[in-house]
């Protein structure tokens, strides 16, 4: 009780935050499972000694200097650095005005989503240029610009968050319209299902599941922006089709699904990776043989530092850690719906469906393969498999859903909107300068001087949510804020049309 009301008179006297915000905790989530990829990437990597003719071979010591200067922990760093950039972009702003021009009618959504889409399809192409195109083990998904830490990219990657932006933009534009023209087949869901399966075929000719990947996670966006279920069964046997014909003329991919059915029927061969994956993870028990003993990643499990890491955490760290690891996957995908769920805007609402969306399937769909559940893919785990590429361009569209859920409590102030304002009152106390003074008033006080059109005082908005409005006794006097308008002004011809 003492400790309470001390704790209580220390509140009033410095600004304690009451609760950590839903967006620290995702990027605290993302933080740790980069900082965990960093440590196990570089375990993964460990060597042993050579004997006989490999005796003098060189081989680098894991210590604390070599993990600090790791390649992982350079990308660790830049992730982050992205993160924290993208957590400071307007989104809300921007979404604001997006849903204000006016230069994209007549049927200007969809030339805008087709110009997208094709730029795209072109950046993933870029794996079959000379001169920058870098294959390897006979499969086109990198280039190298030859620039340092450019070397490996992938542009799926890029490809695959930018469309399922792209695709919530344009459903988000289509579902603001009075009709909804999102749930119309032709004009509205049509288009953008063949402009998503453009950039989905470019990117299965070389990468099944991320086509894959790409094609669920935008077909989630437009469900959520409105489009019909019945619509969407028309697609369905286009789209199994598609898949079986990118099977059955691909040799090496009939062979994975046959060593996913029975592993053991090519032991030495294709099912090797797969056996190799279930003996590791049988192998950690319940709590693991702890960090860097691992066995089987001394030349026994293939990409044990990419798309297998997930093995060789559960070797070393156990159920435990593979719990712990996957909990904070959970968590991520638990705050983002929250996040989206709140958000008023539909644009802003549909791109952290699509970010949440993209990196749920795209860890589920790791986890499986590397469990036995689904036969083996190029899919990496995301913000813990090696990879530069992968975790700078997952950092920042994790940072985008946190620039959205960091201004959530001021969306009133961003669409004007009265009720909202009255709303944002009550949340927060203001300031009231009086001949004595000023002195903080309550949030639910705010709110009646905010909705008595009949008092003196007008009511005033801070500009960017930011600042702190003072009051008159008589006459409010504007520091950096805007008035609060509940008139409406004329809509154009574009504005009418969306209701």
């Amino acid at each position: 009780m003492i400790l309470g009301e001390i704790w209580s008179e220390l509140g009033g006297l410095v600004d304690v935050p009451k609760m950590v915000r839903s967006g620290q905790l995702l990027m605290l989530c993302a933080l740790a499972l980069l900082m965990v990829g960093v440590v196990m990437v570089q375990s993964a990597g460990m060597q042993v000694q050579g004997l006989g003719a490999d005796a003098d071979a060189v081989v680098e010591r894991v210590s604390a200097g070599s993990l600090l200067t790791s390649r992982a922990a350079l990308y660790m760093v830049l992730a982050i650095s992205a993160m924290v950039v993208a957590s400071r972009v307007p989104m809300r702003k921007i979404a604001a005005r997006l849903e204000r021009v006016v230069w994209f009618r007549p049927g200007g959504d969809l030339g805008v989503l087709v110009i997208g889409c094709g730029l795209l399809i072109v950046m993933v192409m870029t794996v079959y240029f000379p001169g920058i195109a870098s294959p390897k083990n006979g499969s086109h998904r990198w280039v190298d610009l030859g620039v340092p830490g450019l070397n490996s990219m992938q542009p799926s990657e890029i490809a695959k968050w930018g469309l399922v932006i792209l695709v919530g933009w344009y459903a988000a534009r289509l579902s603001s319209y009075r009709e909804n023209r999102l749930g119309v087949f032709w004009k509205g869901l049509l288009p953008a299902v063949l402009c998503v399966g453009g950039v989905a075929f470019a990117v299965v000719m070389e990468d099944l599941g991320t086509g894959v990947l790409m094609v669920l996670a935008c077909s989630i966006v437009l469900i959520a922006g409105g489009a019909k279920l019945t619509h969407f069964a028309a697609f369905v046997p286009i789209g199994l089709a598609g898949i079986v014909a990118a099977i059955v003329t691909s040799p090496y991919r009939v062979k994975r699904i046959t060593a996913f059915l029975d592993p053991y029927a090519d032991a030495q061969g294709e099912g090797y990776q797969m056996i190799q994956s279930l003996t590791t993870i049988s192998g950690g028990g319940f709590f693991g043989r702890g960090l860097g003993n691992g066995l089987q990643k001394f030349g026994y499990l293939p990409e044990d530092t990419t798309d297998f890491l997930f093995a060789v955490v559960c070797e070393e760290m156990g159920f435990m850690g593979a719990l712990a690891i996957i909990s904070a996957y959970v968590a991520i995908v638990w705050i983002g719906l929250d996040i989206a769920r709140r958000e008023t805007s539909g644009i802003l609402r549909l791109i952290v469906v699509g970010v949440i969306t993209t990196f749920s399937i795209q860890a589920v769909m790791n986890l499986m393969v590397v469990t036995g559940l689904g036969p083996t893919k190029g899919i990496a785990l995301p913000l813990l498999s090696n990879g530069g590429t992968g975790w700078i361009v997952t950092s920042v569209c994790l940072g985008l859903v946190v620039a959205i859920e960091r201004t959530q409590q001021y969306a009133g102030v961003y669409d004007g909107s009265l009720e909202d304002d009255i709303s944002f009152a009550q949340r927060g106390g203001m300031i009231m300068g009086t001949a004595g003074g000023d002195h903080e008033i309550g949030g639910q006080e705010m709110a009646e001087l905010m909705g008595d059109t009949e008092s003196e005082a007008e009511v005033l908005i801070p500009k960017r949510g930011r600042r702190v409005p003072r009051f008159g006794a008589g006459k409010a006097e504007e520091r950096g804020a805007v008035k609060a308008s509940v008139e409406e002004s004329e809509a154009d011809e574009w504005f009418a049309d969306r209701g």
